[in-house]
């Protein structure tokens, strides 16, 4: 068990023949107890010092490990967010690839309806052209008939002999 000031204040000695001087001693052990009490006291102060700098260091272990933490949590969260961005670009492509696809396919299936139209339209034409062209062989033969030279004549007598008969009636 350590030696506290009381001990020391407290100590008495047995009274010898030819023993040491009591002021003398006394003052010694006075003098040792303020030390001692002074030693004590600044032992206190630098318990209680060490005590802080323990839950300061603690607390700063504390706030590395959470600072650790929070880093590597941060690099997973940003890996994640980077491999997300990535899947949803490529999702973007390839629903941008679709739709291009879909957009040539219509593209050229409307190219496909109209050159069909076209060539349609280019048949009727050729049909009625070829029929025209008939039809205005006909009517050229019968111009270059003497049938139709014949029906003028027939016409104009038909007017010449109509016009006395009415002059006579007015």
């Amino acid at each position: 068990m350590p030696l506290t000031p009381l001990d020391i204040h407290n100590k008495e000695f047995s009274k010898a023949f030819r023993g040491y001087d009591i002021d003398e001693v006394n003052e010694f052990l006075d003098q040792i107890i303020k030390d001692f009490e002074l030693h004590l006291k600044e032992k206190k102060e630098l318990e209680e010092k060490v005590q802080a700098m323990q839950e300061k260091l603690e607390q700063f272990s504390n706030i590395e490990d959470s600072l650790s933490k929070s880093i590597v949590v941060a690099q997973e969260t940003a890996e994640e967010v980077k491999a997300n961005a990535k899947k949803e670009a490529e999702l973007i492509i390839k629903e941008a690839e679709k739709n291009a696809d879909r957009i040539v396919n219509e593209a050229l299936s409307k190219s496909r309806a109209i050159t069909m139209e076209i060539d349609e339209l280019k048949k009727k034409a050729s049909v009625y052209r070829m029929r025209f062209r008939s039809l205005l062989e006909v009517q050229m033969e019968m111009l270059d008939n003497g049938k139709w030279d014949e029906l003028l004549d027939t016409e104009l007598e038909d007017v010449s002999v109509k016009q006395p008969e009415e002059e006579t009636t007015s």
